[in-house]
């Protein structure tokens, strides 16, 4: 386990740590454990929570108690059960997963996009109908009213099946020549759709008309950002009946209220790179948000940073678990993170001994390396006369007994 403190938040990456290799046998890794203390002390919170070689996206099932993740190679997704904290079952696909996305209540009904063009439907038993859409696919959302899915990806149109009737139904025709992304708001079921122009196109599915347009390229051109190329949507999220947030695929993430065309807060990312995930914690007013480089945590009131993680690896998805602390990211490296911050919320109940084990690591502090040490600017180089030491390992013993004899530390 490593434990950061950034912007006075502390963050524990529970997956980090030597892992043990599966050839191993059990005698070996038994004797592993005795002999290094780093093994032994690692905290294996989910068994086999990984993949071969690459996780592309994760989902948390609507009762909590189911973990999917899909990756490669082979193409595959894994179930784990959080009440055994294991892997439940793994299933081998015959392309990679664009998207997922859990229909059921439990692990029951999944639908997978993948990158052939096929779509696949899943029960507990296993695949239970398979078929293609016209177009390749870059996302979908599933409408539960009517029991639509609408797929957008390298066309104009918006594909849509129903899956009562097992037919596809008239699409919808947008202005865009791509949709990269889309959503359907829980609250009163508005369609929005993000293009490759940057355009976000608001859609009525009662109606199949379009009631809205937001220019969020033009929009994500501010005073303090520098922009190669046209922003293009990439990702799209909404909160609530009014509220959306918008990443493009410069780096920016613009929060709007829907009764406006102009976005409330434009925040930008900074490494350019395009926003893959946006999540919103309401409890705590936040907004998270992530490119493949970071993970970031900031007020959607007033943009302010609550705190921020980079992983190793790059980031294709992330996950919150609900009303937790709780984060899962989908990584370019076979190991999937597991972040526990407390100061977002309680551990969730099929882990909450981490709020005892947090609680004691907050009651033994460990010491830092530079506790105990004065860090000098060169205007104190200069008082000093030490100026044409720098660059010198000498500089560090000749400032240290300095301040020693001025009396400006107690070292």
């Amino acid at each position: 386990m490593q434990v950061s403190n950034i912007n006075d938040v502390k963050i524990y990456n529970l997956s980090c740590g030597k892992s043990l290799p599966e050839w191993l046998s059990d005698r070996k890794k038994r004797a592993l454990q005795k002999k290094d203390v780093d093994i032994r002390r690692r905290i294996e919170l989910i068994q086999d929570f990984d993949m071969p070689t690459v996780s592309t996206n994760i989902r948390i099932s609507r009762d909590g108690q189911y973990i999917m993740a899909a990756g490669t190679y082979k193409p595959r997704v894994r179930c784990y059960d959080t009440y055994q904290l294991s892997l439940k079952f793994e299933r081998c696909l015959d392309s990679e997963v664009i998207k997922f996305d859990i229909l059921s209540e439990d692990y029951s009904k999944i639908v997978f996009l993948q990158s052939d063009r096929y779509v696949e439907f899943h029960s507990q038993h296993g695949r239970y109908h398979r078929l293609r859409i016209p177009k390749f696919g870059r996302d979908f959302s599933y409408h539960y009213p009517s029991c639509d899915l609408y797929f957008v990806g390298a066309s104009s149109e918006v594909f849509r099946l129903n899956l009562e009737q097992g037919r596809f139904l008239n699409s919808l025709q947008t202005d865009g020549s791509q949709i990269n992304a889309c959503d359907i708001n829980p609250a009163h079921h508005l369609f929005a759709a993000g293009t490759t122009e940057g355009k976000v196109e608001c859609w009525d599915p009662r109606t199949r008309t379009r009631v809205g347009l937001l220019d969020c390229a033009l929009s994500s051109v501010t005073e303090d950002t520098e922009i190669d190329g046209l922003p293009s949507v990439s990702a799209l999220k909404f909160n609530g009946p009014l509220q959306m947030a918008v990443g493009t695929s410069t780096g920016q993430v613009l929060l709007y209220d829907l009764r406006s065309s102009r976005p409330l807060i434009v925040k930008d990312h900074q490494y350019g790179l395009p926003i893959k995930s946006i999540q919103f914690h309401n409890s705590l007013e936040l907004v998270i948000t992530a490119d493949s480089r970071i993970i970031k945590m900031w007020n959607k009131d007033n943009g302010k940073i609550f705190t921020s993680i980079e992983p190793e690896a790059d980031v294709n998805d992330v996950c919150l678990y609900p009303n937790s602390g709780m984060l899962f990211t989908a990584n370019e490296a076979p190991k999937m993170n597991v972040y526990y911050i407390p100061a977002l919320g309680p551990a969730p109940r099929w882990c909450s001994f981490l709020d005892n084990l947090t609680e004691e690591l907050e009651e033994n502090p460990e010491t830092t390396v530079y506790d105990d040490y004065k860090f000098v600017t060169k205007k104190d180089l200069d008082d000093l006369g030490l100026t044409h030491l720098i660059g010198s390992p000498m500089l560090e013993h000749i400032c240290m007994a300095t301040l020693l004899i001025y009396g400006c530390i107690t070292r």
